[in-house]
Parts: C-alpha cells; sequence; structure tokens
C-alpha cells in the first residue's frame, strides 16, 4: 500500500527508478495518464511510483522497460537490483554471484539447495521457520527463490554441480507428498546438460573417513574466473575471496565428492526414495 512511510525507506533502486521514469516522461512531454495508459497503470499508480510511495513493482518495470527504454537497460538493471533488495540481507551480495556465475559447485547436508527447491517445498520450509514471517513474506520469498532458477537457462549455460546428503533426501519437509514431488524435480533437474547431481550415502563415513562434517558450502566461479566459497551458518554469511581458504574449500569439497555416489547411483536412490520403480 502506497505511503509517506514508503517515500522514507524507498530503496536507493526505487528512487533511481522513480527519477528515470519522471525524466523520460518529460522527455516525451507525456502526463501521468499518457504515461499509465501506455504501461497499462493507472495515473495514480505512475505517480505513487514516481513519488516512492509505492516502488515499481518486477511487472512494472518490464512494462517500463518496453515503452521507455529505447535499448537502454536501465529497467532491468532496477528489477534485477529491486529483486535482490527483497531478499534477506545476508544473501543479497551472493544473489548477485550466484546469477553471474560461470560454476557452481555446492554442497548440501541439511535441506534441499534453493536452487534446486519446488515452491511447495520452498513455502513449507520458509513458513516452517523461526522467526515465524507473515503470509505475505512468506510468499514474497518463495517468488524470489523460484526467480533464481533462471540460472539453470541462462546463456551461456552455468556448470552446476550439486551433493546432496542423503539424510537430506530423507528428511520429509511439509509432507510426504511434498517431498515426493520435490525428489521426482530433482531427477528432472539431474537430467539437464548442465547440471551433476550426486548423492552423499548415509553410510559415507562407515570406515572412517567423512568429510562432509562441517556444513554446507558453495563454491563459485565468476565470468573473470575468480574462484570464491560462500557460507551461511545460522543466518548469517561469510563471503571469502582469500585464495587460500577456498583452495582449503575446493579440496574438502573434492574429498566429499569422492565419497559420492555416481551419478547414475546416485539419480536411482533418488527414485528409490520417490517410490519409482525402474
Amino acid at each position: 500500500m502506497a505511503s509517506a512511510e514508503n517515500k522514507e525507506s524507498a530503496s536507493p533502486a526505487a528512487k533511481i527508478v522513480a527519477k528515470v521514469t519522471r525524466m523520460l516522461r518529460v522527455q516525451r512531454d507525456w502526463s501521468q495518464d499518457r504515461l499509465g495508459d501506455e504501461l497499462g497503470y493507472s495515473a495514480a499508480a505512475v505517480s505513487a511510483m514516481e513519488t516512492c510511495a509505492q516502488p515499481a513493482s518486477d511487472a512494472m518495470l518490464v512494462a517500463l522497460k518496453r515503452v521507455l527504454s529505447e535499448g537502454s537497460e536501465v529497467f532491468e538493471t532496477a528489477r534485477l537490483y529491486m529483486r535482490m533488495e527483497r531478499l534477506p540481507e545476508q544473501f543479497q551480495d551472493y544473489s548477485l554471484l550466484e546469477q553471474a556465475a560461470i560454476s557452481l559447485q555446492l554442497f548440501a547436508n541439511n535441506v534441499i539447495h534453493g536452487l534446486f527447491q519446488t515452491e511447495a517445498y520452498a513455502r513449507a520450509l520458509i513458513g516452517g521457520g523461526y522467526p515465524p514471517l507473515s503470509d505475505e513474506r512468506v510468499e514474497e520469498l518463495v517468488q524470489l527463490r523460484m526467480e533464481r532458477k533462471a540460472l539453470f537457462d541462462r546463456d551461456p549455460l552455468p556448470m552446476i554441480e550439486i551433493i546432496i546428503d542423503e539424510a537430506v533426501l530423507r528428511r520429509v519437509i511439509g509432507s510426504e507428498e511434498i517431498m515426493r514431488e520435490q525428489l521426482l524435480y530433482l531427477v528432472e533437474c539431474a537430467r539437464r546438460r548442465n547440471v551433476t547431481l550426486l548423492v552423499l550415502p548415509l553410510d559415507a563415513g562407515k570406515y572412517g573417513e567423512y568429510d562432509g562434517g562441517r556444513g554446507e558450502m558453495n563454491l563459485i566461479e565468476t565470468p573473470e574466473h575468480e574462484h570464491l566459497a560462500y557460507l551461511e551458518p545460522q543466518d548469517e554469511s561469510l563471503l571469502i575471496s582469500d585464495p587460500a581458504k577456498v583452495s582449503v574449500y575446493a579440496q574438502r569439497y573434492a574429498k566429499i565428492r569422492s565419497q559420492a555416489l555416481g551419478p547414475r547411483e546416485s539419480l536411482d536412490l533418488i527414485m528409490r526414495l520417490a517410490g519409482v520403480k525402474e
């Protein structure tokens, strides 16, 4: 809802969108009514956006790009940053790196990694967490999580490898049906040309070597071929760029990988857990 409070708390991206929109509208000698007609919004909605009483929605930014951009990427860039600003604070910096990465190596030993979650699984996980969130915020976070999946089909395709602890596959989140849908979605993801999915079996440590006990990790290769590690323990975030430290995480990931099942065996296990007969 538009309010004076929104004007005071508007983000930098929202303020830039408001200023650029008004500037481009005035250059065309358009009224707010005329711009609203072109966008498919009311003049009141345009006014609220230009005063930051109600920042532009993602759908409005798409319309602004269509009507006003003339080849400029300003509104598309604003979409990226405004989506980022709605994310949990500790995740914002990593989200940009994730979407731009040329390769990701992921280890999940608690829950399904956010990139690979179904909407129902994400909703059950986010809605059942602590501290409790409003229904509106839960839905917003679920949709933002789903938008991350654009990475799977980005051009150029990133290479994504994920190792999932078998315990994660057996931990029911939401309901048995939600979990089965999630497992089947993992099978679908594993069949993508740019995705490798491995399972770290429950008995990985029975011979005395187990390297998955220190928690989840994300290893990132940027378009500039910089290698980074990202950790997110207990709603805190740690982005590591020191080459020596990143090397340790990469070597630990390699050890975990060496203890995982192969791609075919991993897929077979997930299908069995989902109740799919071969």
